[in-house]
């Protein structure tokens, strides 16, 4: 995509101190300056200066030579170098305590030094005097701001800067520009990719199932008894050490430059509770004491590289009696933590493993995670907790964070978040507050201070709820916090007046209609959960019958059209692209108000459903909405519990069929109900058994299922009906959670 370059028309660019001489690098449009490189300059010294005149001559229309080993006599000098080349310094610099992508930024008289502890360094040095000492911004990949400026005077500086955090990763699309990431100070997509040979989740990579299983089933988790491909490897296996350990040579012959191999659990849980893995987990301190054994001996074998295992879900508690090899990298994660405030106060269960972990090792690296990944195009006001949680992370041991964002795709103030989380990788002490003044007045322009009191009014209003921000939350759970009905009013006039602002200026309405999508997906998806009323889908227009209204399909016809326009590929992490959302949207309308006697009839509910997942209580089930594999969208759920409605038709009636719609997804502990037994009474008080239907799938299907239980019988005259589903009670011995609470979840029920 072609860079757009703003430039700001200025006479004169000034940074004087109080004290000390201030130096004109440029005079009306000419500089007396040279720049000199050292004469073993590396090709990284003289990018970093060919970086430098490109952008003093975009300001300010000054070419400025370079020379190499002293500038012309009499001439002053801008000296680019690192310490490789110090002998050729003149100034008196101190080199001892620079790190390889540190910086130091300093006069001497007229004469200006721009050094860096290494390659990257240097170049970080010069990125960092264009914007802090000239006012260069690289907000995005393709957005920039230059100001323009006849002169060029500096006064007396002085800085230096080593980031606490060597290695900084940011999984986000405008980071995986490599030239973004250079100005940034970020380790490119392209540096992660060299560095590790494998990066995560590589057990079944080492030993696949389809390859071993059937003949070697001891190698894979044992779970209630009986091995089972689809979860861990059996660690205390010695075969299967063997099988990594030579299948890691190999891969290490094959690709000799890569730094970190991990060595690290599949995206899953069940762990291994064959005697011999629960020993050692006695032994440890629990599975990721075993875990670490493992990864140990694995390191053992390959002193030379840095062998990386995940500290996730049930390996996240740090073990006991055991620490990690010197060239083992425990790659903590942050996946449960709820990000309504930081991590000390919200997820204390995870801090304490941090500082547990940090005294077991200096080598960790944080894979944390900034976006809401169901929903990644959904307002997600965390911006409030990203700089105390890195300086958290950074007080313990952790020198590489990874930052799992919206990945190829894009999400909400994607390249805003970005822009904030490089800022705070490479110096935790930047003030958050003005880096978004900043970012907003200059990426949006004169919409800025609207967008900018659209992010103050809805942070302010999350803190204020006292709600959760999980990553995989959706825009129904703030229904009565920070996105409530009065609150989205206010954030639509805000975003009307910041599209008016910019309404002759194309390229910023783009930028400003791409931060409104969130704001418009939540209404979208907040019309679902209401279903009827003014802010919901559903109408009924004269003769009575329920319509779906015209604006909101527009609205879903604009926000895909938008998605599109502007490369939003994924509405969440699992490719789920904005067709898809509309057509499972128009599948929803196709199912939903369907005419039937039970139709907002009252329903008696017991017991009552999980607080987890009430969905409004037993009026869900007669309120003509239902939900789709999303269990969060119009689902009740009962967990351990058998389900009881029992639905007033407010007078008798002719009844002949009745239907409860229930939901599977094994994953998330869901099953059918065994069997749901339908009553019918004249009088509330003495019910018969009119029907009952037993579950007919398979409880192994690992596919999300809805199966309506429809019982149809001799027509009855009755006024009330109960539903009674039979809740298996407790997963299966093969299943992962075995022994766990299992669940039913019912979404609605229908009379005729």
């Amino acid at each position: 995509m072609k860079k757009c370059i703003l430039c700001v028309i200025l006479p004169a660019l000034i940074f004087i101190s109080c004290s000390g001489r201030k130096l004109e690098i440029v005079r009306n449009g000419v500089s007396d300056y040279s720049i000199v490189v050292p004469k073993n300059a590396s090709a990284g010294d003289y990018d970093a200066a060919k970086e430098l005149i490109k952008y003093i001559y975009k300001i300010s229309d000054a070419k400025i030579p370079v020379t190499f080993g002293k500038a012309e006599p009499g001439m002053p000098e801008i000296w680019i170098g690192g310490p490789g080349s110090k002998k050729e310094c003149a100034f008196d610099i101190s080199w001892e305590d620079i790190e390889p992508d540190g910086i130091i930024i300093k006069t001497f008289g007229e004469n200006l030094i721009i050094a860096g502890g290494g390659e990257k360094g240097v170049l970080n040095a010069v990125h960092t005097f264009l914007e802090d000492y000239l006012g260069v911004r690289r907000y995005s990949s393709d957005v920039e701001v230059i100001p323009r400026k006849s002169s060029i005077t500096l006064g007396k500086i002085e800085t230096k800067h080593v980031p606490k955090i060597p290695y900084r990763l940011i999984h986000m699309q405008e980071a995986m520009d490599s030239s973004y990431a250079s100005w940034h100070k970020l380790n490119t997509n392209a540096d992660r990719k060299s560095d590790w040979g494998m990066f995560v989740h590589t057990f079944d990579d080492f030993v696949p199932p389809d390859k071993y299983f059937k003949t070697h089933p001891e190698y894979f988790s044992e779970i209630g008894g009986k091995r089972v491909p689809d979860f861990q490897l059996c660690l205390s296996n010695p075969k299967v050490l063997d099988i990594v350990v030579k299948d890691l040579q190999k891969r290490i012959k094959e690709n000799p430059e890569a730094k970190f191999w991990s060595v690290s659990q599949n995206d899953d849980f069940g762990p291994c509770q064959c005697d011999k893995c629960l020993a050692l987990d006695k032994k440890y301190g629990g599975p990721s004491g075993t875990m670490i054994h493992f990864v140990n001996q694995v390191a053992s074998k390959f002193p030379d590289k840095t062998i990386a295992t995940l500290a996730y879900q049930y390996t996240r508690h740090a073990p006991q009696n055991i620490k990690p090899a010197d060239n083992v990298l425990v790659v903590l994660c942050s996946i449960e933590c709820d990000r309504s405030r930081p991590v000390t106060e919200t997820c204390t269960s995870f801090s304490q493993d941090m500082v547990d972990w940090s005294r077991l090792t200096n080598n960790i690296m944080i894979w944390d995670y900034v976006v809401q990944f169901r929903n990644m195009v959904s307002p997600f006001p965390n911006f409030n907790v990203l700089k105390p949680n890195i300086k958290f992370f950074e007080n313990h041991n952790c020198k590489m964070i990874f930052e799992q964002g919206d990945g190829h795709s894009k999400g909400e103030f994607h390249e805003l978040r970005t822009y904030i989380i490089a800022k705070l990788l490479w110096d935790s002490d930047a003030d958050v507050d003005k880096i978004i003044k900043d970012f907003t007045s200059g990426y949006y322009e004169e919409a800025g201070p609207y967008i900018l009191k659209y992010i103050k009014l809805m942070h302010k209003a999350m803190e204020k709820s006292g709600e959760p921000l999980l990553i995989y939350g959706n825009p129904w759970m703030p229904m009565h916090g920070y996105l409530s009905p009065s609150l989205m009013d206010q954030y639509i006039r805000l975003f009307d007046k910041a599209e008016e602002a910019v309404k002759d200026k194309p390229d910023v309405l783009d930028r400003v209609k791409q931060a409104r999508l969130p704001l418009e997906y939540a209404e979208l998806e907040q019309a679902r959960k209401y279903g009827t009323g003014e802010r919901g889908y559903f109408y009924k227009d004269s003769s009575g019958t329920w319509k779906v209204r015209q604006k909101m399909l527009d609205k879903l016809d604009m926000f895909v059209t938008n998605c599109n326009k502007y490369g939003y590929k994924s509405i969440e992490e699992h490719r789920y692209t904005p067709e898809r959302y509309k057509e499972d949207v128009m599948r929803f309308l196709s199912r939903n108000m369907i005419d039937n006697l039970a139709l907002f009839k009252p329903v008696k509910i017991q017991p009552e459903p999980s607080p987890k997942y009430p969905a409004g209580g037993g009026a869900a089930l007669t309120n003509g909405l239902r939900g789709l594999e999303s269990y969060y969208l119009h689902w009740i759920g009962f967990e351990g519990e058998d389900m009881t409605a029992i639905i007033d038709l407010e007078k008798e009636t002719q009844v002949s069929e009745i239907s409860a719609e229930f939901l599977q997804d094994i994953k998330s502990w869901i099953f059918m109900p065994k069997r749901v037994d339908y009553y019918v009474s004249s009088d509330g008080e003495k019910f018969h058994l009119a029907a009952s239907v037993k579950n007919m799938i398979d409880e192994k299907d690992p596919d999300k299922i809805i199966k309506m239980f429809t019982a149809r019988f001799e027509p009855e005259k009755v006024r009330f009906v109960k539903v009674s589903a039979v809740n298996i009670k407790e997963c299966p011995k093969w299943h992962v959670g075995e022994g766990g609470k299992s669940w039913i979840f019912c979404d609605e029920v229908e009379v005729h």
